[in-house]
């Protein structure tokens, strides 16, 4: 017999063995194509730093012991003010729209309650539309845009100073290798010619003698 029931989406605390899986989900979900302002800061290292630093608030979710979401945050505090920050939303894109999302923001956002967050805060990318509508109906508002700003730094003055002094200090390192080892003159007993006795076999030459 055919059964529609959907499978619970149930919630807990990233555990270390959650972290490449974690992470490998991000990847897929915030390219550098879709995303451009996501993807420049999604790394291992964002996972594993909110999972040492704020685990109460890095959850995963899963359906039928599958990994089908997750969600990474902190809790803020400045002078009077403490508020939850929801850093990272992600779901597997085989379990949309069964609740997976709000599940996760509703677990997070009452743990924040309960640590003393009276404010919460969410940022994404405005390409993101469809977490820009999810987050209005979960009731967060007073959209504001921040604007980034970028430098080609080769184009920049020190970087072409830069790429100049390692030019010449590659062409001086050849140039020192190619340099032939200057042995001492052989005397040819010539009468009246002073030959002076090296004290080692073999010149040694230093970096000050070394010609550049």
């Amino acid at each position: 017999m055919h059964s529609d029931r959907v499978d619970a989406v149930y919630v807990r605390e990233l555990r270390i063995d959650d972290i490449a899986p974690v992470y490998h989900l991000g990847e897929q979900l915030f390219t550098s194509e879709l995303y451009p302002y996501l993807y420049r800061t999604w790394d291992e290292w964002e996972v594993i730093g909110l999972y040492n630093t704020d685990p109460d608030y890095c959850l995963v979710a899963e359906i039928d012991e599958e990994l089908a979401g997750f969600i990474l945050g902190t809790i803020i505090t400045k002078e009077s003010w403490t508020y939850g920050y929801i850093l990272w939303l992600g779901v597997n894109p085989k379990f949309q729209r069964r609740g997976v999302a709000d599940t996760l923001v509703d677990k997070a956002i009452a743990r924040m309650i309960e640590d003393g967050a009276r404010f919460m805060l969410v940022d994404t990318d405005p390409a993101n539309v469809p977490a820009v509508k999810f987050f209005n109906r979960k009731g967060f508002g007073n959209i504001r845009q921040h604007i980034f700003l970028s430098m080609n730094l080769s184009k920049h003055e020190h970087y072409g100073r830069l790429i100049d002094y390692e030019r010449q200090k590659a062409e001086r390192a050849g140039y020192r290798r190619m340099r032939p080892t200057v042995r001492p003159r052989k005397t040819d007993g010539v009468v009246g010619e002073v030959a002076l006795t090296p004290l080692v076999t073999e010149p040694q030459t230093t970096e000050e003698q070394t010609p550049v």
